[in-house]
């Protein structure tokens, strides 16, 4: 059974040379702070962002009641068709946590279909469930081919700095790694920085990836 199309949030110009859609992690909307703040950053700079709900967000939106995410196949095939009815020239993917990795996984897949995406963008990637370091969620991954650029709080209990530097992934993915960031880029006040640094920060480096995507 398909599922059903999500509504679209756009911000950007219609004719950005870069359509990066983007979608939330496990526990929150599409229509955060976290998720605005990049979305309307990025969309100053020049980009034309597409945020989206997988089906179980809608459902909790609508009913006010939270329950827990959809199963992998129907988060894959809900990115599968906002994938295919997008069909924008350069198309990057991306999202927090959750939404990243299954955005990283659709990649992969087109790689294999020889359809292959422009980038991929992962906000806060959950390398491993925190406190199960063993259990890692970097196979497909390791053949990526795709441009990709995964921004990452240095403590970040899904997968830190000092831990990721041991996955030896492909030189495809590259890492922005934000000072003291938790899982949303929140750093402690020691650091001297606030969690705004950190989320500028962020947006810059993104929107450096996306322009140097823009060349053939």
């Amino acid at each position: 059974m398909p599922v059903p199309m999500p509504e679209f949030l756009i911000d950007g110009p219609k004719r950005a040379p870069v359509t990066f859609a983007l979608t939330h992690g496990a526990g929150a909307a599409m229509d955060t702070p976290f998720m605005t703040t990049f979305a309307e950053g990025l969309a100053l700079r020049g980009h034309r962002i597409i945020r989206f709900e997988f089906p179980y967000m809608h459902e909790r939106r609508i009913s006010g009641k939270k329950r827990p995410p959809d199963r992998a196949p129907v988060l894959l095939d809900t990115w599968r068709a906002v994938a295919a009815k997008i069909n924008a020239k350069r198309l990057v993917v991306g999202g927090k946590s959750m939404g990243g990795r299954i955005a990283s996984l659709l990649a992969a897949e087109r790689e294999e279909t020889g359809d292959p995406l422009s980038g991929i963008v992962c906000l806060g990637y959950p390398f491993h469930p925190p406190g199960k370091p063993d259990k890692l969620r970097v196979d497909h991954l390791r053949g990526l081919k795709t441009p990709t650029l995964i921004v990452q709080g240095e403590r970040d209990p899904f997968g830190k700095k000092d831990e990721v530097k041991s996955y030896r992934l492909p030189k495809s993915i590259r890492f922005h790694w934000l000072t003291d960031g938790e899982h949303s880029f929140k750093p402690r006040k020691a650091s001297g920085r606030t969690e705004a640094d950190n989320w500028t920060q962020g947006i810059e480096a993104i929107d450096g990836f996306l322009t140097g995507l823009k060349q053939p």
